[in-house]
Protein backbone atom coordinates (compact mmCIF):
# COMPACT_ATOMS: atom_id res chain seq x y z
CA UNK A 1 0.00 0.00 0.00
CA UNK A 2 2.83 1.75 0.31
CA UNK A 3 2.95 2.29 -3.69
CA UNK A 4 -0.33 3.19 -3.77
CA UNK A 5 -0.63 5.96 -6.10
CA UNK A 6 -2.45 9.57 -4.74
CA UNK A 7 -5.23 9.61 -7.52
CA UNK A 8 -6.11 6.43 -5.24
CA UNK A 9 -5.65 7.51 -1.84
CA UNK A 10 -8.45 9.22 0.46
CA UNK A 11 -7.47 12.87 0.47
CA UNK A 12 -7.29 14.84 3.74
CA UNK A 13 -6.87 18.70 3.48
CA UNK A 14 -5.88 20.60 7.07
CA UNK A 15 -7.47 24.00 6.96
CA UNK A 16 -7.60 26.66 9.65
CA UNK A 17 -5.71 29.87 10.78
CA UNK A 18 -1.78 30.40 11.37
CA UNK A 19 -0.19 29.23 13.94
CA UNK A 20 -3.33 26.79 15.03
CA UNK A 21 -1.36 23.94 14.84
CA UNK A 22 -2.37 22.56 11.38
CA UNK A 23 1.55 21.31 10.72
CA UNK A 24 2.33 20.12 13.80
CA UNK A 25 -0.79 18.10 13.97
CA UNK A 26 0.18 16.31 10.95
CA UNK A 27 3.27 15.27 12.64
CA UNK A 28 1.40 14.37 15.15
CA UNK A 29 -0.48 11.68 12.90
CA UNK A 30 2.33 10.39 10.65
CA UNK A 31 4.13 9.88 13.71
CA UNK A 32 7.48 11.86 11.97
CA UNK A 33 8.72 15.26 10.71
CA UNK A 34 6.37 15.64 7.55
CA UNK A 35 5.92 19.87 7.82
CA UNK A 36 8.25 22.81 9.38
CA UNK A 37 6.88 23.56 12.76
CA UNK A 38 7.45 27.19 14.59
CA UNK A 39 5.97 29.50 16.89
CA UNK A 40 6.44 31.93 14.04
CA UNK A 41 2.80 32.53 12.22
CA UNK A 42 2.64 31.89 8.15
CA UNK A 43 5.72 29.01 8.32
CA UNK A 44 3.89 26.86 5.94
CA UNK A 45 3.75 28.62 2.85
CA UNK A 46 2.56 26.24 0.43
CA UNK A 47 0.70 22.68 0.56
CA UNK A 48 1.94 20.11 1.73
CA UNK A 49 1.09 16.77 1.56
CA UNK A 50 2.03 13.92 2.96
CA UNK A 51 1.16 10.15 1.80
CA UNK A 52 1.24 7.51 4.57
CA UNK A 53 -1.32 4.36 5.64
CA UNK A 54 -3.89 5.01 8.22
CA UNK A 55 -5.76 1.44 9.13
CA UNK A 56 -8.02 0.54 8.91
CA UNK A 57 -8.58 3.55 5.84
CA UNK A 58 -5.31 2.51 4.41
CA UNK A 59 -3.61 4.53 1.70
CA UNK A 60 -4.31 8.34 2.51
CA UNK A 61 -2.82 12.22 1.44
CA UNK A 62 -2.89 15.01 3.72
CA UNK A 63 -3.07 17.96 1.99
CA UNK A 64 -1.06 20.80 5.45
CA UNK A 65 -2.26 24.52 4.04
CA UNK A 66 -1.10 27.79 4.42
CA UNK A 67 -3.22 29.89 7.08
CA UNK A 68 -6.58 31.10 5.75
CA UNK A 69 -6.40 34.35 7.30
CA UNK A 70 -2.69 34.97 5.93
CA UNK A 71 -1.96 38.48 5.33
CA UNK A 72 1.46 38.74 4.24
CA UNK A 73 2.61 39.95 0.38
CA UNK A 74 2.10 36.53 -1.17
CA UNK A 75 -1.06 35.58 0.64
CA UNK A 76 -3.48 36.47 -2.15
CA UNK A 77 -0.73 33.34 -4.41
CA UNK A 78 -0.81 31.36 -0.67
CA UNK A 79 -4.75 31.32 -0.19
CA UNK A 80 -5.20 30.76 -3.79
CA UNK A 81 -3.81 27.63 -3.25
CA UNK A 82 -5.19 26.72 -0.38
CA UNK A 83 -8.91 27.22 -1.89
CA UNK A 84 -7.87 24.81 -4.59
CA UNK A 85 -7.41 21.99 -2.23
CA UNK A 86 -11.27 21.66 -1.51
CA UNK A 87 -11.96 20.68 -5.11
CA UNK A 88 -9.65 17.42 -4.25
CA UNK A 89 -9.87 17.02 -0.74
CA UNK A 90 -12.60 14.10 0.20
CA UNK A 91 -12.75 15.32 4.17
CA UNK A 92 -11.61 18.86 5.52
CA UNK A 93 -10.13 19.43 8.24
CA UNK A 94 -10.56 22.54 10.42
CA UNK A 95 -8.18 22.92 13.18
CA UNK A 96 -8.76 25.83 15.82
CA UNK A 97 -8.42 26.88 19.31
CA UNK A 98 -10.69 26.59 22.00
CA UNK A 99 -12.58 29.95 22.28
CA UNK A 100 -12.13 30.87 19.12
CA UNK A 101 -14.95 30.55 16.22
CA UNK A 102 -14.98 33.69 13.97
CA UNK A 103 -15.49 34.55 10.56
CA UNK A 104 -12.36 32.74 9.35
CA UNK A 105 -13.43 29.32 10.87
CA UNK A 106 -17.01 29.99 9.39
CA UNK A 107 -15.55 30.78 5.89
CA UNK A 108 -13.49 27.20 5.72
CA UNK A 109 -17.23 25.74 6.93
CA UNK A 110 -18.78 27.32 4.42
CA UNK A 111 -16.20 26.12 1.56
CA UNK A 112 -16.30 22.47 2.78
CA UNK A 113 -20.38 22.74 2.71
CA UNK A 114 -20.16 24.50 -1.12
CA UNK A 115 -18.00 21.54 -2.02
CA UNK A 116 -19.63 18.94 -0.39
CA UNK A 117 -17.18 17.51 1.96
CA UNK A 118 -17.75 16.28 4.70
CA UNK A 119 -16.12 18.36 8.13
CA UNK A 120 -14.24 17.20 10.59
CA UNK A 121 -13.09 19.80 13.79
CA UNK A 122 -10.38 18.97 15.86
CA UNK A 123 -9.83 21.64 18.89
CA UNK A 124 -6.02 21.80 19.31
CA UNK A 125 -3.67 23.09 21.80
CA UNK A 126 -5.53 21.54 24.82
CA UNK A 127 -2.54 21.87 26.95
CA UNK A 128 -3.14 25.54 26.82
CA UNK A 129 -7.30 25.54 27.02
CA UNK A 130 -9.76 23.58 26.83
CA UNK A 131 -13.01 24.40 25.26
CA UNK A 132 -16.18 25.11 27.21
CA UNK A 133 -19.59 23.53 27.62
CA UNK A 134 -20.97 26.88 25.28
CA UNK A 135 -17.75 26.95 22.66
CA UNK A 136 -18.63 23.23 22.18
CA UNK A 137 -22.33 23.70 21.87
CA UNK A 138 -21.19 26.62 19.07
CA UNK A 139 -19.42 23.98 17.45
CA UNK A 140 -21.87 21.13 17.18
CA UNK A 141 -24.28 23.07 14.60
CA UNK A 142 -21.36 23.12 12.01
CA UNK A 143 -20.12 19.47 12.49
CA UNK A 144 -20.98 16.62 15.01
CA UNK A 145 -17.86 15.25 14.69
CA UNK A 146 -15.38 16.99 16.65
CA UNK A 147 -11.72 16.01 18.33
CA UNK A 148 -9.88 17.59 21.26
CA UNK A 149 -6.39 17.46 21.73
CA UNK A 150 -3.01 18.60 22.10
CA UNK A 151 -0.58 17.87 19.10
CA UNK A 152 2.50 17.71 21.83
CA UNK A 153 1.20 14.92 24.16
CA UNK A 154 2.98 12.33 23.66
CA UNK A 155 1.76 9.80 25.98
CA UNK A 156 -2.26 9.56 24.85
CA UNK A 157 -0.67 10.15 21.23
CA UNK A 158 -1.71 6.21 20.27
CA UNK A 159 -5.56 6.98 21.53
CA UNK A 160 -6.24 10.11 19.70
CA UNK A 161 -4.93 8.76 16.51
CA UNK A 162 -7.28 6.29 16.86
CA UNK A 163 -10.56 8.84 18.06
CA UNK A 164 -9.40 10.62 14.34
CA UNK A 165 -9.85 7.37 12.58
CA UNK A 166 -13.14 6.95 14.23
CA UNK A 167 -14.03 10.29 13.00
CA UNK A 168 -12.74 10.22 9.61
CA UNK A 169 -14.73 6.45 8.95
CA UNK A 170 -17.53 8.11 10.35
CA UNK A 171 -17.47 11.01 7.44
CA UNK A 172 -15.33 8.85 4.65
CA UNK A 173 -17.12 9.02 1.51
CA UNK A 174 -18.86 5.90 0.30
CA UNK A 175 -17.25 6.00 -3.33
CA UNK A 176 -14.27 5.74 -1.54
CA UNK A 177 -15.14 2.80 1.03
CA UNK A 178 -16.74 0.91 -1.56
CA UNK A 179 -15.28 2.14 -4.71
CA UNK A 180 -17.09 1.58 -8.10
CA UNK A 181 -15.89 -0.78 -10.70
CA UNK A 182 -12.81 0.17 -13.07
CA UNK A 183 -13.56 -3.69 -15.26
CA UNK A 184 -14.43 -6.03 -12.77
CA UNK A 185 -18.37 -5.99 -13.84
CA UNK A 186 -17.57 -6.41 -17.19
CA UNK A 187 -15.62 -9.62 -16.81
CA UNK A 188 -16.93 -13.00 -14.91
CA UNK A 189 -14.59 -14.79 -12.89
CA UNK A 190 -12.64 -17.16 -15.18
CA UNK A 191 -13.59 -14.48 -18.15
CA UNK A 192 -11.13 -13.67 -20.47
CA UNK A 193 -9.94 -9.80 -21.51
CA UNK A 194 -7.81 -8.92 -24.04
CA UNK A 195 -5.64 -5.33 -23.45
CA UNK A 196 -4.44 -3.64 -26.43
CA UNK A 197 -1.49 -2.01 -25.28
CA UNK A 198 0.69 0.36 -27.96
CA UNK A 199 4.41 1.12 -26.74
CA UNK A 200 5.42 4.41 -27.89
CA UNK A 201 7.04 7.38 -27.43
CA UNK A 202 4.93 8.15 -24.66
CA UNK A 203 4.75 4.67 -22.55
CA UNK A 204 7.33 4.75 -19.73
CA UNK A 205 10.36 2.68 -20.37
CA UNK A 206 10.40 -0.75 -18.65
CA UNK A 207 6.70 -0.49 -17.54
CA UNK A 208 3.19 0.47 -18.12
CA UNK A 209 0.79 3.18 -17.75
CA UNK A 210 -0.94 3.46 -15.07
CA UNK A 211 -4.15 3.11 -16.39
CA UNK A 212 -3.30 -0.42 -18.08
CA UNK A 213 -1.82 -1.44 -14.76
CA UNK A 214 -4.85 -0.66 -12.66
CA UNK A 215 -7.01 -2.17 -15.01
CA UNK A 216 -4.61 -5.88 -15.21
CA UNK A 217 -4.81 -5.66 -11.20
CA UNK A 218 -8.75 -5.51 -11.19
CA UNK A 219 -8.96 -8.21 -13.49
CA UNK A 220 -6.89 -10.72 -11.56
CA UNK A 221 -8.37 -9.79 -8.49
CA UNK A 222 -11.78 -10.73 -10.12
CA UNK A 223 -9.79 -14.15 -11.30
CA UNK A 224 -10.30 -13.27 -14.34
CA UNK A 225 -7.71 -14.27 -17.09
CA UNK A 226 -5.75 -10.96 -19.17
CA UNK A 227 -4.21 -11.41 -22.16
CA UNK A 228 -1.78 -8.24 -23.03
CA UNK A 229 -0.84 -7.53 -26.49
CA UNK A 230 0.25 -4.98 -29.04
CA UNK A 231 -2.06 -3.82 -31.52
CA UNK A 232 -0.21 -5.27 -34.48
CA UNK A 233 -0.34 -8.98 -33.01
CA UNK A 234 -4.12 -8.31 -31.62
CA UNK A 235 -5.83 -10.13 -34.70
CA UNK A 236 -3.53 -12.62 -34.73
CA UNK A 237 -3.79 -13.58 -31.11
CA UNK A 238 -7.99 -13.14 -31.82
CA UNK A 239 -7.58 -15.62 -33.90
CA UNK A 240 -5.83 -18.08 -31.96
CA UNK A 241 -8.04 -18.11 -29.14
CA UNK A 242 -9.88 -21.11 -27.98
CA UNK A 243 -12.68 -18.86 -26.96
CA UNK A 244 -14.48 -15.43 -28.06
CA UNK A 245 -13.00 -12.80 -25.18
CA UNK A 246 -15.69 -11.33 -22.98
CA UNK A 247 -14.14 -7.66 -23.67
CA UNK A 248 -11.33 -5.78 -25.26
CA UNK A 249 -9.83 -2.81 -24.26
CA UNK A 250 -7.29 -0.71 -26.11
CA UNK A 251 -5.80 2.46 -26.13
CA UNK A 252 -7.60 5.36 -27.33
CA UNK A 253 -5.12 5.72 -30.69
CA UNK A 254 -5.48 2.67 -31.71
CA UNK A 255 -9.14 2.64 -31.48
CA UNK A 256 -10.51 2.21 -35.30
CA UNK A 257 -7.84 -0.81 -36.21
CA UNK A 258 -9.46 -2.40 -32.94
CA UNK A 259 -12.97 -1.97 -33.62
CA UNK A 260 -12.06 -3.15 -36.94
CA UNK A 261 -10.32 -6.28 -36.14
CA UNK A 262 -13.28 -7.18 -33.18
CA UNK A 263 -16.05 -9.61 -33.90
CA UNK A 264 -19.59 -7.96 -33.63
CA UNK A 265 -20.77 -9.61 -30.75
CA UNK A 266 -17.68 -9.16 -28.61
CA UNK A 267 -17.65 -5.94 -26.00
CA UNK A 268 -14.97 -3.46 -26.35
CA UNK A 269 -13.73 -0.14 -25.28
CA UNK A 270 -11.07 1.87 -24.52
CA UNK A 271 -9.51 2.49 -21.15
CA UNK A 272 -10.02 5.94 -20.75
CA UNK A 273 -13.80 5.30 -21.51
CA UNK A 274 -13.07 2.71 -18.92
CA UNK A 275 -11.79 5.88 -16.54
CA UNK A 276 -13.96 8.06 -17.08
CA UNK A 277 -16.91 6.27 -15.81
CA UNK A 278 -14.21 4.96 -12.58
CA UNK A 279 -13.23 8.76 -12.01
CA UNK A 280 -15.89 10.49 -13.87
CA UNK A 281 -19.13 10.42 -15.27
CA UNK A 282 -19.37 8.63 -18.47
CA UNK A 283 -22.92 9.62 -19.29
CA UNK A 284 -21.98 13.23 -18.54
CA UNK A 285 -19.15 12.36 -21.33
CA UNK A 286 -20.96 10.70 -23.67
CA UNK A 287 -23.42 13.86 -23.12
CA UNK A 288 -20.97 16.16 -24.43
CA UNK A 289 -19.26 14.14 -27.30
CA UNK A 290 -22.39 15.07 -29.17
CA UNK A 291 -21.48 18.84 -29.33
CA UNK A 292 -18.65 17.74 -31.66
CA UNK A 293 -21.33 17.91 -34.44
CA UNK A 294 -22.11 21.54 -33.88
CA UNK A 295 -18.70 22.77 -33.72
CA UNK A 296 -17.42 26.16 -36.14
CA UNK A 297 -14.71 28.23 -37.16
CA UNK A 298 -13.67 30.47 -34.22
CA UNK A 299 -15.31 27.55 -31.45
CA UNK A 300 -12.78 27.39 -28.30
CA UNK A 301 -12.45 23.94 -27.06
CA UNK A 302 -10.07 23.56 -23.57
CA UNK A 303 -7.85 20.28 -23.63
CA UNK A 304 -7.48 19.56 -19.62
CA UNK A 305 -4.93 16.91 -18.46
CA UNK A 306 -4.08 15.87 -15.03
CA UNK A 307 -0.81 15.59 -14.96
CA UNK A 308 2.09 17.68 -15.92
CA UNK A 309 4.41 16.78 -18.41
CA UNK A 310 6.56 17.88 -21.18
CA UNK A 311 4.57 17.61 -24.47
CA UNK A 312 6.77 15.13 -26.97
CA UNK A 313 6.16 14.93 -30.60
CA UNK A 314 2.98 13.93 -32.34
CA UNK A 315 1.41 14.47 -28.38
CA UNK A 316 -1.76 13.17 -28.10
CA UNK A 317 -3.41 16.49 -26.25
CA UNK A 318 -1.46 19.17 -28.27
CA UNK A 319 -1.41 17.65 -31.32
CA UNK A 320 -3.00 14.41 -32.54
CA UNK A 321 -7.20 15.70 -30.64
CA UNK A 322 -6.54 18.74 -32.64
CA UNK A 323 -5.82 17.34 -36.01
CA UNK A 324 -8.28 14.80 -35.74
CA UNK A 325 -11.04 17.31 -34.93
CA UNK A 326 -10.47 19.59 -37.87
CA UNK A 327 -10.20 16.52 -40.34
CA UNK A 328 -13.60 15.31 -38.29
CA UNK A 329 -15.10 19.25 -38.61
CA UNK A 330 -13.47 21.08 -41.41
CA UNK A 331 -13.40 23.68 -39.31
CA UNK A 332 -10.99 26.23 -37.88
CA UNK A 333 -11.21 25.37 -33.70
CA UNK A 334 -8.77 27.28 -31.37
CA UNK A 335 -7.10 24.62 -28.97
CA UNK A 336 -5.90 25.83 -25.29
CA UNK A 337 -4.34 23.65 -23.03
CA UNK A 338 -4.25 22.94 -19.25
CA UNK A 339 -2.40 20.36 -17.31
CA UNK A 340 -1.63 19.56 -13.99
CA UNK A 341 -3.62 21.21 -11.01
CA UNK A 342 -4.35 24.16 -13.17
CA UNK A 343 -8.07 24.71 -13.87
CA UNK A 344 -9.24 28.02 -15.81
CA UNK A 345 -11.67 30.00 -13.98
CA UNK A 346 -12.87 31.22 -17.57
CA UNK A 347 -14.89 27.83 -18.81
CA UNK A 348 -17.68 29.61 -20.32
CA UNK A 349 -15.66 31.00 -23.24
CA UNK A 350 -15.78 27.47 -24.47
CA UNK A 351 -17.44 25.04 -26.28
CA UNK A 352 -16.36 21.98 -25.14
CA UNK A 353 -13.75 20.60 -22.62
CA UNK A 354 -11.70 17.73 -23.53
CA UNK A 355 -10.35 16.07 -20.21
CA UNK A 356 -7.78 13.37 -20.26
CA UNK A 357 -8.70 9.99 -18.25
CA UNK A 358 -7.77 11.45 -14.73
CA UNK A 359 -5.91 8.58 -13.41
CA UNK A 360 -3.81 10.63 -12.17
CA UNK A 361 -5.99 12.52 -9.76
CA UNK A 362 -8.93 11.21 -6.98
CA UNK A 363 -12.33 11.04 -8.49
CA UNK A 364 -13.78 14.25 -5.88
CA UNK A 365 -10.87 16.38 -8.10
CA UNK A 366 -12.50 14.98 -11.32
CA UNK A 367 -15.80 15.56 -10.31
CA UNK A 368 -15.26 18.82 -8.86
CA UNK A 369 -13.97 19.95 -12.85
CA UNK A 370 -17.12 18.26 -13.65
CA UNK A 371 -19.06 20.38 -11.82
CA UNK A 372 -17.30 23.34 -12.63
CA UNK A 373 -17.91 23.26 -16.07
CA UNK A 374 -21.39 22.22 -15.39
CA UNK A 375 -21.66 25.66 -13.98
CA UNK A 376 -20.20 27.10 -16.59
CA UNK A 377 -22.86 26.18 -18.64
CA UNK A 378 -19.99 23.90 -20.83
CA UNK A 379 -19.98 20.11 -21.87
CA UNK A 380 -16.80 17.95 -20.37
CA UNK A 381 -15.88 15.09 -22.24
CA UNK A 382 -13.13 12.71 -22.08
CA UNK A 383 -10.48 11.66 -24.69
CA UNK A 384 -11.45 7.71 -25.12
CA UNK A 385 -15.23 9.47 -25.61
CA UNK A 386 -13.74 12.17 -28.52
CA UNK A 387 -11.59 10.10 -29.73
CA UNK A 388 -13.77 7.31 -30.79
CA UNK A 389 -16.18 9.94 -32.04
CA UNK A 390 -13.96 11.16 -34.06
CA UNK A 391 -13.32 8.15 -35.51
CA UNK A 392 -16.45 7.17 -35.89
CA UNK A 393 -16.59 4.21 -33.62
CA UNK A 394 -17.79 5.70 -30.69
CA UNK A 395 -21.50 3.89 -30.42
CA UNK A 396 -19.26 0.75 -30.94
CA UNK A 397 -17.04 1.17 -27.77
CA UNK A 398 -19.93 2.65 -25.60
CA UNK A 399 -22.02 -0.82 -26.36
CA UNK A 400 -20.85 -2.13 -22.52
CA UNK A 401 -22.45 0.81 -20.99
CA UNK A 402 -26.32 0.83 -22.33
CA UNK A 403 -26.63 3.99 -20.19
CA UNK A 404 -23.96 6.02 -21.81
CA UNK A 405 -24.79 4.79 -25.03
CA UNK A 406 -28.94 6.07 -24.92
CA UNK A 407 -27.72 9.30 -23.21
CA UNK A 408 -25.22 10.09 -26.27
CA UNK A 409 -27.91 8.60 -29.19
CA UNK A 410 -30.93 11.25 -27.18
CA UNK A 411 -28.55 14.16 -27.06
CA UNK A 412 -27.18 13.86 -30.58
CA UNK A 413 -30.74 13.63 -31.37
CA UNK A 414 -31.79 16.52 -29.84
CA UNK A 415 -28.53 18.84 -31.21
CA UNK A 416 -28.69 17.60 -34.65
CA UNK A 417 -32.08 17.36 -35.13
CA UNK A 418 -32.35 13.37 -36.09
CA UNK A 419 -29.19 13.79 -38.48
CA UNK A 420 -25.64 12.60 -37.65
CA UNK A 421 -24.58 16.01 -37.40
CA UNK A 422 -21.57 16.96 -39.80
CA UNK A 423 -20.42 13.61 -41.15
CA UNK A 424 -24.07 13.78 -42.36
CA UNK A 425 -23.66 17.04 -44.19
CA UNK A 426 -20.79 16.26 -45.57
CA UNK A 427 -22.32 13.04 -47.32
Amino acid sequence: MNKTPKSLRLHIGLFGRMNVGKSTFLNYMSLQDVAITSPIAGTTTDVVEKTMELLPLGPIVFLDTAGINDASALSEQRLKKTYAVFKRADIAVLIVEAGIWQDYEILIVEKAKQENIPLVVVINKTDLSNPDAAYLRQIKVFSRQILTCSSIDRENQDQTINSFKKLLIDVCPDDFLKPGDLISDLVPAAGWAVLIVPIDLQAPKGRLILPQVQTIREILDNDAISIVVKEREYAHVLKNMVAKPDIVICDSQVVLKMAADTPPDVKCTTFSILFSRFKGNLIKAAQAAAIIDTLKSGDKILIAESCSHHPIEDDIGRVKIPRWFRQYTGAEIIFNTCCGSDYPENLAEYKLVIHCGGCMVNRRAMLSRIAQAERAGVGISNYGVCIAKLQGVLERVLSPFPAALDAYKKTEKLLNGGSNGIKNRRT
